[in-house]
């Protein structure tokens, strides 16, 4: 393993929901997440050039991807994803922004090719700190039912000196989404919009 990553832990955790107070569902909407905590190798001084670390971080992304896809059921059954960071307060808002190259394009290559962008978010937090990461159809960004979020936290961390990494994927949109737009079985277009 490169000498830049050093995790101290993963946690996952996954969702099955049935309703929302509307008809409950047969089978229920999956929604989870996966969260990397790691050393953070620049916390406490300003370094430059921090992009070696990004590249670093690809597998712990491509592995944490497969993770949470097979939580879920499966490749076929993942319909929207998120990713965001939590930096320690010995580091800054631009090292949690290493985790959109590796986080996105991971999830993207583990799910065959998913064309919209992934919807990310960032803070500096201390220990228990807790991210609400957005949540965006995998095909195209403007699917209304899919707009959503997951909070998620991991309760000792991030220390001072660590990052948390999350990942989120969901099986389905909201339980009873009823507001209109551009439904999943309406996407026609291959630019990741709609």
């Amino acid at each position: 393993m490169n000498a830049l990553i050093k995790v101290r832990k993963i946690v996952s955790h996954v969702e099955n929901i049935y309703h929302e107070g509307g008809q409950p569902r047969k089978e229920a909407i999956k929604k989870g997440a996966i969260m990397i905590v790691l050393e953070n190798p620049y916390a406490g001084d300003f370094v430059d050039e921090i992009t070696p670390m990004m590249d670093a971080l690809k597998p712990i992304g491509l592995d944490a991807a497969g993770k949470l896809i097979e939580m879920l059921g499966g490749p076929d059954k993942i319909q929207s994803y998120g990713k965001g960071s939590i930096v320690g307060e010995a580091g800054e808002l631009e090292h949690g922004a290493l985790w959109h190259v590796p986080g996105g394009y991971a999830m993207r290559e583990a799910l065959g090719g998913a064309l919209a962008i992934v919807p990310s978010a960032k803070k500096i937090g201390g220990i228990g700190s807790r991210l609400d990461i957005p949540i965006t159809h995998i095909n195209a960004s403007y699917v209304r039912s899919h707009f959503d979020a997951m909070e998620v936290y991991v309760q000792d961390a991030p220390r001072a000196n660590e990052i948390v990494f999350g990942l989120v994927m969901t099986t389905g949109g909201r339980i009873h989404s009823r507001v209109g737009g551009l439904q999943s079985d309406q996407i026609s277009a291959n630019d990741g919009l709609r």
